[in-house]
Formats: structure tokens, sequence, C-alpha cells
């Protein structure tokens, strides 16, 4: 069915995307469906390893694991290219228990990987709270593929997860399988004058390194105190907050970006 533009609930309005461009085009895609116009500034990227020596170890050695917690979709391509790098397939994982979080399982499957676990709750914090309901969790060992963060300190998100795995008792493995990387503001001299002029409506994080990397853009809050924050998901809100960003939305389906566009509509919907 063709409908007017006009007619979409976030008709005209200027959303930033902060996430890295293989994400970016999933959200802008759903925004996009309610009428908005996505500007994308990633802030950060996601690319390959400068080297693979600990990541190598780990998979030729991966029957050691009894668990594997992906925590991200880029852990999964970079931990599966790497496997096919090595000459190994997903069958070298048949001892090994998968863990996922929310849309990310159907990644494992596209990869030919069973999926054991998928919390109800779309977070680390959720696979956490599953694991404790295993008999027999204490001392089995668990794999995490995570990303060297460059250029911000480490969100807290990772290291939470570690300790929480800890705390049940688990033998944790934490492996660096991509890098997180800031991107240089001289990138974005034409989005953050619009930013300053307010003219972006809303700007939409991801994850907690957007709003790190976002923030040594500016130096002060008042650049960009007439666009509404949106953030995917209470944890990146949460820790949004602690970098004195004032969030105004917070998708309560972060389960996919599909969840997100639908918080923002709702916002708009409510406040007109």
């Amino acid at each position: 069915m063709l409908i007017s533009s006009v007619q979409l609930p976030l008709h005209g309005r200027r959303i930033l995307v902060t996430a890295p461009r293989n994400y970016a085009s999933r959200l802008s895609e759903q925004l996009i469906i309610q009428g908005a116009l996505p500007i994308l500034m990633p802030t950060i990227e996601t690319c390959v390893l400068e080297n693979f020596a600990q990541l190598d170890t780990v998979l030729q050695q991966i029957d050691a694991f009894d668990w594997i917690a992906f925590t991200s979709r880029n852990g999964i391509d970079a931990f599966f290219q790497r496997l096919e790098s090595l000459g190994l397939d997903h069958r070298v994982l048949k001892n090994c228990r998968l863990s996922a979080i929310g849309k990310d399982t159907e990644r494992l499957a596209a990869f030919g990987a069973e999926v054991e676990l998928t919390p109800q709750q779309p977070s680390p914090e959720g696979i956490i709270a599953e694991l404790a309901q295993i008999p027999n969790i204490k001392e089995k060992r668990i794999l995490v593929p995570v990303p060297e963060v460059v250029g911000v300190p480490e969100p807290d998100v990772i290291p939470n997860f570690v300790a929480g795995l800890k705390n049940l008792g688990m033998s944790v493995t934490r492996v660096p399988t991509y890098i997180t990387r800031c991107l240089d503001k001289s990138f974005y001299e034409v989005e953050l004058n619009l930013i300053r002029q307010g003219k972006v409506d809303i700007i939409a994080f991801s994850s907690t390194a957007e709003v790190a990397s976002f923030s040594q853009m500016f130096t002060s809050e008042a650049d960009y105190q007439q666009c509404v924050i949106a953030c995917f998901g209470p944890y990146t809100a949460a820790n949004a907050k602690k970098l004195g960003v004032n969030v105004s939305i917070i998708a309560q389906d972060y389960s996919s970006f599909a969840g997100f566009a639908e918080a923002i509509t709702l916002f708009f919907a409510t406040n007109r």
C-alpha cells in the first residue's frame, strides 16, 4: 500500500544514527519505514584485530569450553570469520553450548551453529540469570568473545558480565575477537554543525561506546541540548546518564532495532 510520507509518524524528523556502519543501515531502515530522515554519523567503527594470537590459541583449543557466550553480532561475525581463516568449521563447536542475545541467534544459525540459550531478557544480565538456573553450572568453562576497545575507556557491560559469570562459579575466559575504535570528529564537520544549530531532532545511541565517543566530539553538553536523546535499552541509557547525557527515550524492546524505532515513534506520538 502506498502511503504519503506526510502520514508517517516520524515524517520530517532528522535522526542522527551513531551506530557503526554495519548496524547503522539496519536501524536506518526501521526509521525510514516510520518516515524519518536518518543522518548517519557512526561515532565508532568495528574492525578486525591487529593481533590474532590470543584468539587463535583459544579457537584451536575450543573443546576445552563447555559454553560460549556471544554478546554481539560483531562478536559472532568475527569469531566465525576467524574460524574459517584457520580452516575450521562450525562442527568444532559440537561439544560447546552456545548462548546469544535477541536476533543474534539468527546470525549464529546462518553460520550453521545451534543456539542452546537465548535469554528472555535480551542482555548479558539475562544470560547470567538463565545460566544460574542450570544445575551444575558451577565450574563449567565459558568463553566470552569481546571487543578490544580503543580510544575510550571500556564500557562496564563486559566487565560486569564476566564478574557475574564468575559469581556463578564458572571459569571464565574473555578473548578479544574484534576491535571497537572511536572515529575522529574531523570526519563530521557538517553533521556536528547541524547538531549545534538545532537542526537534528533526535540522537539515537545503540551502545555505551557510541555515547562515549560522541561526548568526546563536543566541549559542552549545551552543544546538543536541543536534541532528544534516545537509547537502545536501559543499559545503554544508564551508562549515558553516567556520562552526563540527558536521556528522554529508552527502548523497552531492545531485542531488535524495530523495537528502538517503535520507542522513538511512540515518544513523538505522545509528545506532540
